[in-house]
């Protein structure tokens, strides 16, 4: 992983456009202009703190997603897998593949673990202009805590306002 490659604070957010789980293009860029995104990088598909953490984000939807924001969650499993794993879960939002070139968007936001092949926890939220306007990166086995994503979505409503 390389802490020095991800976008700081202010930056323009790598563009991407990864499969979801049903074999749909879906791109940072389609978003632009419409609604903020946070990018969700997680390991590995059906692992035990991933799953916490994206049920996390499924039992409280509202919280992270609404008319104002999109979440994405990324990793470097199989788009098959991701489909697998979102109908065991029940995940309705988009659970995207950066199967190939494997893990080239988590590359970009510098959360790739070369060594193990996967994409660290790295959450971002972008908005509507495409600016990383939050970040947290959290190594393999630390659970994030979502508070700041909450406290810096809060601040981006307001500052719309």
């Amino acid at each position: 992983m390389t802490e020095s490659s991800v976008p700081a604070i202010g930056a323009t957010a790598p563009d991407f456009t990864l499969k979801d789980q049903y074999g749909q293009d879906v791109s940072l860029a389609g978003f632009r202009g419409d609604k903020a995104v946070v990018v969700v990088f997680f390991p590995f598909a059906f692992s035990g703190i991933c799953t916490g953490e994206l049920c996390e984000i499924r039992d409280d939807l509202g919280a992270f997603a609404n008319e104002d924001v999109q979440v994405l969650a990324v990793s470097c499993d199989h788009m098959f897998t991701q489909r697998a794993y979102a109908d065991a879960q029940g995940y309705f939002f988009p659970v995207l593949s950066d199967f190939w070139p494997h893990g080239q968007v988590a590359q970009d936001y510098g959360v790739f673990v070369q060594d193990g092949g996967f994409a660290t926890r790295g959450t971002f939220l972008i908005d509507r202009d495409g600016v990383v306007r939050w970040s947290l990166v959290n190594g393999p086995g630390e659970k994030r805590d979502f508070g700041g994503y909450h406290a810096a979505l809060k601040e981006l409503a307001q500052s719309r306002d």
